[in-house]
């Protein structure tokens, strides 16, 4: 897997490392959407090099999702003041799925929203233990990553409500298990996802690389590149 990060704090102009049908795609959008959607996939192309993919237009589909080049999965992530990809070879890889958000809670009224009860139930768990991480943002990000794998395999929403997303403090590791039915990869039945996360730098970063086989039970084989943490803030 090849990941590339930046951390932006100026107005610098990447404007025009886009491709015309990149330009096309977010002419109407405000000038910070159009930094943000240019950064990002300087980002990714960065990354692609070193897969010896050559530059191509990176066009985003319905949800947003990025078309990668044949061969090749991906997922792109930016907030503000930092912006990742990471990408792979579709023979290494069946999907990944990388979110940065602020280490700041969430406003009022979104944990109800993206979470079970089970899960704000966790979270107290969590914020008693270790005060100092935004547990509810750490669990927002994650299903965020675990829905840029998912989306690609099925071309299927995934409600916050139809994951259910288990955080270890200690390991930096999180688990999501499916509540619907998962598509077949390998000749066995996606149960869920692993993944990893970090918290640093003013951020909070998940990442899910969904290996070339299923294992049985936990869902798929799942990891970072070094094995430690997210690609993202290492």
């Amino acid at each position: 897997m090849s990941t590339e990060e930046i951390f932006v704090g100026g107005q610098e102009d990447t404007l025009s490392g886009l491709f015309p049908e990149e330009r096309a795609a977010v002419a109407r959008a405000v000038p910070k959407r159009q930094r943000e959607f240019a950064d990002v996939r300087a980002c990714a192309r960065s990354a692609l090099g070193r897969l010896g993919v050559a530059p191509v237009p990176l066009v985003p589909g319905h949800r947003g999702a990025p078309q990668w080049p044949e061969g090749v999965v991906g997922s792109m992530t930016h907030c503000d003041g930092y912006r990742a990809a990471a990408v792979a070879r579709g023979t290494e890889a069946v999907g990944i799925g990388v979110d940065a958000e602020p280490a700041e809670p969430t406003p009022d009224g979104v944990l109800g929203v993206i979470s079970l009860p089970a899960e704000r139930e966790h979270l107290r768990t969590l914020a008693a233990a270790h005060p100092q991480v935004a547990w509810d943002r750490l669990l927002f990000s994650a299903k965020e990553s675990v829905f840029k794998v998912w989306y690609p395999l099925t071309s299927r929403e995934l409600d916050f409500s139809e994951a259910e997303i288990t955080i270890d403090a200690d390991a930096g590791t999180f688990s999501a298990r499916l509540l619907v039915e998962g598509p077949v990869l390998g000749g066995e039945r996606l149960r869920g996802f692993t993944g990893h996360w970090a918290a640093r730098r003013g951020l909070l970063a998940t990442a899910v690389l969904l290996g070339s086989r299923t294992e049985t039970g936990a869902g798929a084989e799942s990891k970072s590149e070094t094995g430690k943490g997210p690609a993202a803030l290492r």
